[in-house]
């Protein structure tokens, strides 16, 4: 992995700390409960609350001309191009570089809502994965930290060497042209994160930013859903969020987009997850993943997409029908670990067999837009990018979503 930086001018310190002395008697406990009353937490609870509360931002786009000329991007059209993609941590980061300034769809893009960025963790070299895309697409950016990792990671992450120095991951938002009213939102969390071997403080945040583009105003909101949570729970961070944006002046048209972690199951628990997948291989295994795993609106998510409805937004004509972004392969290694630590490992051959007339795959439709007071522009048809691979395999395992979209007068 190549950095690329930004010589003219340092980060800002809004987020740097000297709290990773202090991660291994943090992580020797066993729940947040115990954490917070614990007498270490309570010492430092100050200064974790500044750095997880916090947002880093900047402007590292040109300033936008007085009046374009007709080469220019913003003259070229009228409508927006947004990419939402889970970049899985930012560990192809050279790669995924490249692709969102070369591959024809994405390098025209005006939002980037991008998911899972890393930022001081030894599985990426410590880089700010947010700056370095930002830096290098000269585009303006919030970025929200959601956790703060009291270790290197999970799976193969835990052996990656080096330490982190920051160990910050979070969400964030990328815009061509400038951006206000910059914040995050807090998401309750759907487990405990000191449960398990991947100990993490802080909770999801979804990243809020008003843009002025060309074509008008608008709320751009990139958002990650629990992965390891109830369906009901993920229904009530969507939820949260919309009370949240109806609580905002002024009205504007609105795009959310992001990592939704529609995958139809409950995965709060081993349990529930086990359960869950011996009902879908009861209802057939072919029938759900035609069915189901790419249409999770249809039934197991259903409240959460009604809950959009209700609220005024539309999702379906800004998606790909059936267009799933995450590819299950029973031979990948480092997925198989990753749920291997909290999954017993008999799952695995009850999973293969089921999946042994689909060569040992399955896909699910994670990733999603909606939006308000929008709509698809002419001409254009909502895409999922996909077959994103490098030197070292998939950029992610998530396949970007790409929308053109215009703002209703």
């Amino acid at each position: 992995m190549k950095a690329i930086t930004c010589l003219d001018r340092e980060a800002p310190a809004t987020l740097l700390h000297e709290l990773t002395p202090f991660f291994p008697e943090l992580a020797r406990f066993d729940s947040v409960r115990d954490l917070q009353a614990s007498s270490i937490y309570l010492r430092l609870k100050p200064e974790i609350e500044r750095v997880m509360g916090g947002l880093l931002q900047e402007d590292l786009s040109p300033p936008m001309p007085q009046r374009p000329d007709e080469h220019s991007h913003s003259s070229r059209r009228s409508f927006i191009r947004a990419t939402a993609w889970n970049i899985e941590r930012g560990i192809r980061l050279e790669e995924i570089i490249r692709a969102l300034k070369e591959q024809p769809a994405m390098s025209e893009s005006d939002l980037l809502l991008l998911t899972e960025l890393d930022y001081g963790m030894a599985r990426t070299e410590n880089l700010n994965v947010v700056r370095e895309i930002a830096c290098a697409l000269s585009f303006n950016y919030a970025f929200a930290p959601c956790y703060m990792a009291l270790s290197k990671g999970c799976g193969l992450e835990a052996l990656v060497p080096g330490e982190n120095t920051l160990s910050l991951h979070g969400n964030a938002l990328l815009s061509r042209y400038p951006i206000y009213e910059a914040h995050a939102l807090a998401l309750p969390n759907g487990k405990d994160k000191m449960k398990g071997k991947e100990k993490r403080l802080g909770c999801q945040r979804a990243v809020i930013a008003d843009v002025s583009h060309p074509a008008g105003r608008l709320r751009a909101v990139s958002l990650h859903l629990d992965a390891l949570s109830s369906l009901n729970h993920r229904k009530r961070q969507m939820r949260l969020v919309l009370d949240h944006l109806e609580s905002l002046s002024p009205r504007l048209p609105v795009l959310i987009g992001g990592d939704w972690n529609t995958s139809t199951y409950n995965s709060q628990s081993a349990f529930t997850s086990i359960m869950g997948y011996f009902r879908r291989v009861a209802m057939g295994v072919r029938n759900v993943s035609e069915n189901h795993y790419p249409f999770p609106d249809r039934w197991f998510e259903r409240g959460l997409f009604r809950e959009l409805a209700n609220r005024g937004y539309i999702y379906e004509e800004l998606n790909e029908p059936g267009g799933c972004t995450l590819h299950y392969d029973v031979a990948n290694l480092a997925a198989n670990k990753n749920m291997g630590e909290w999954l017993p490992h008999w799952c695995f051959k009850f999973i293969d067999w089921a999946l042994k007339k689909q060569e040992g795959r399955c896909s699910f439709k994670l990733d999603w837009f909606a939006g308000k007071g929008i709509s698809v522009a002419p001409d254009s048809t909502p895409h999922v990018v996909r077959n994103l691979s490098g030197a070292e395999g998939r950029l992610s395992d998530h396949d970007p979503i790409v929308l053109d979209f215009s703002l209703s007068r």
